[in-house]
């Protein structure tokens, strides 16, 4: 049984028919716009209501993301907020119908939380202007919740907890430490805590906040994450790569101070998480670019038996306070992420959302593969190819490399509605996950500290010397696109490989890392050093971060560049955008720049999406598909 239940906005644009060589079924392939792709429904969260009937979800069906319900049973989604700024699913409170949802300004990074009454009023818990507030968690009666916020010093976060009624609040942690806080025992006596050291080793330490009494529990150098604490208040559960090369999960035993492994896997754990009484543990693994996810009784270890599903992958579970529902989002690379809830016993699922815009027709999309190549220095390199139905030896394609965020993202398998969009006009992605990528061990992630514009940009190129030797590919035809640190790596390639590709997209990208450092939120404080150690120190090594800059290399830059840029954005600032176009202009060289006043550090709004990829797609069709046509 399904339920189509989120509303769209009608597409203005139809359908482009475009014959070509290769078919999608028995019929020609059908391209699409860069607005049929982004009405496909994004969607997150999901937090059952006290009587367990509705489900909060944040969308962003009406054009920006905000908070639904939809009944649990199926139907029409209900629109919670209508808010011009990106709102965003919290929780449901446990024992009514108030509801929690966060917001920051235009993309500012600074969020709030806020609450919903049950008159439909809205109330700011955190008010301020430049504080930044997340939510924790409630204690197991609901009685009461846990908020991080740093108003009271900038770089540090400190812990309150929330009257569930009246909202009155007190401090548990007052961090003085240059920590992160991390999950609270259920009876709220013991906190853990994290302390970054580089940008893949951290300490993890317990404080019990009754006696102040604090504990080092990272016994040997590895990553460190806290993830839970076990119903009895007796052992906090963690992921460790200590000794290894791959996340696992572990105990510490409080009383003892004793670790025991629990479950290791030939891949990271991404996270572990145990439902409401504990009867269910929860388990994500990063298998290869996907998530590969596993729900078991926590007694016996015996896996929950799911209903059927369609094809596709379990991204992320809610299981219910009464331990009797689950809500669950499905999604492949042809099918976006849907909303599924199911009562456990039963053989069917319930689908509560439908994404995929419905003037898109599936079969014209693409299975993405995973594909290897050796670098230069033997080193091999993982990538996530997007092969576009019509591309063959006949019919040479065009090619980009597109690099993610980081240091130390990771492009994955799944839709996405960039690459499709691509992938649909024609254009061979190749995502790269270039030395220094998470999700394939301890080695690889650390390969890129202290040689940024140097090896990981290398792997880019020979991303790009492997595309040419594919025969469907037109080795005179590749850009290179990314965002963020992808977007330095763009930057760097046209600044330090001038002669490699053929055009660069640049989407909020750092290119000029002394900047950068110097001026990171001041919420990053607790990482500032492990920043340091990854890429350098602003101080110590000016030399080597103007080196690998390319602000201070833009003579070099003699193909065609393309900027997209949000204004609010805190990690990279619009001055650097600004000051690399100014600089390659000056080479005679083609530059388009796209700033978005009312975006951060991504594009949350539909219009902005549809505006800043379309001129992205307008740009490689006349810089890279017609390249020398």
């Amino acid at each position: 049984m399904q339920a189509k239940v989120l509303g769209r906005v009608p597409a203005v644009i139809a359908l482009l028919l475009l014959a070509v060589p290769a078919l999608a079924g028995d019929r020609p392939l059908r391209q699409y716009t860069i607005e049929q792709f982004v009405r496909t429904v994004s969607v997150g969260g999901a937090s059952f209501s006290a009587d367990e009937t509705r489900i909060l979800f944040h969308s962003n069906a009406s054009g920006v993301p905000n908070v639904m319900s939809v009944p649990a049973a199926g139907g029409p989604a209900t629109a919670i907020t209508q808010a011009p700024e990106s709102t965003y699913a919290v929780a449901w409170f446990p024992q009514d119908d108030r509801l929690l949802y966060t917001r920051d300004q235009g993309g500012n990074e600074l969020n709030h939380l806020y609450v919903r009454e049950l008159d439909g009023t809205e109330r700011d818990l955190t008010p301020g202007k430049t504080l930044k507030a997340e939510f924790v968690d409630f204690t197991p009666d609901g009685s009461a919740f846990y908020v991080v916020t740093n108003e009271r010093e900038a770089r540090a976060f400190d812990v309150y907890r929330y009257d569930a009624r009246t909202y009155a609040r007190s401090i548990v942690f007052e961090n003085q430490l240059n920590v992160y806080p991390g999950p609270l025992s259920r009876d709220g006596r013991y906190i853990a805590l994290t302390r970054p050291q580089t940008s893949s080793e951290n300490e993890m330490l317990l404080l019990d906040l009754q006696t102040s009494r604090l504990v080092t529990v990272s016994d040997s150098r590895g990553s460190w994450e806290p993830q839970y604490f076990d119903i009895a208040g007796q052992w906090l559960y963690y992921l460790c790569n200590a000794g290894g090369e791959f996340s696992r999960v572990r105990r510490y035993e409080i009383a003892t101070g004793r670790h025991e492994e629990v479950a290791a896997y030939p891949w990271d754990v991404m996270y572990t998480d145990l439902s409401h009484a504990g009867r269910y543990t929860i388990t994500a693994i990063n298998e290869d670019a996907r998530t590969a996810l596993s729900i078991v009784e926590t007694a016996t270890g015996r896996p929950l038996q799911l209903p059927a599903l369609p094809p596709g992958d379990i991204t992320s579970v809610s299981i219910s306070r009464s331990e009797k529902r689950v809500a669950l989002y499905l999604s492949g690379d042809r099918s976006p992420r849907n909303l599924y809830v199911f009562t456990i016993g039963d053989a069917t699922a319930v689908q509560l959302t439908d994404t995929l815009n419905p003037e898109i027709d599936p079969a014209d999309l693409v299975d993405s593969t995973i594909e290897r190549f050796k670098a230069r220095d033997g080193l091999e390199i993982p990538n996530v190819l997007f092969r576009p139905l019509q591309a063959s030896a006949a019919s040479k394609a065009p090619a980009i490399v597109w690099v993610h965020g980081g240091p130390g993202g990771q492009t994955r398998q799944g839709y996405s509605a960039v690459l499709q969009y691509l992938a649909n006009h024609g254009y061979v992605v190749l995502g790269i996950n270039n030395r220094g990528s998470s999700g394939y061990g301890r080695t690889f992630f650390t390969a890129d500290d202290q040689k940024h514009g140097r090896e990981p940009l290398w792997d880019c190129v020979d991303a790009k010397r492997w595309l040419a030797r594919q025969d469907y590919v037109d080795p005179e035809r590749i850009a290179i696109v990314g965002g963020s640190y992808g977007g330095y790596m763009v930057a760097a390639a046209l600044a330090f490989e001038p002669d490699e590709f053929t055009a660069g997209v640049n989407i909020f990208g750092v290119t000029n890392w002394i900047r950068t450092l110097e001026s990171i939120p001041a919420w990053w404080e607790a990482q500032r050093q492990a920043l340091y150690q990854e890429i350098g120190d602003p101080v110590k090594q000016r030399d080597q971060l103007q080196a690998i800059s390319p602000l201070f290399h833009a003579g070099n830059i003699r193909r065609p560049l393309m900027v997209l840029q949000g204004a609010n954005d805190p990690r990279v600032l619009q001055v650097e955008s600004d000051e690399i176009v100014a600089a390659v202009r000056k080479n005679g060289v083609p530059v388009e720049y796209v700033v978005f006043p009312d975006e951060g550090h991504g594009f949350s709004k539909i219009p902005n999406q549809i505006e800043g990829y379309g001129r992205m797609l307008a740009f490689l069709d006349r810089h890279v598909k017609g390249a020398g046509r």
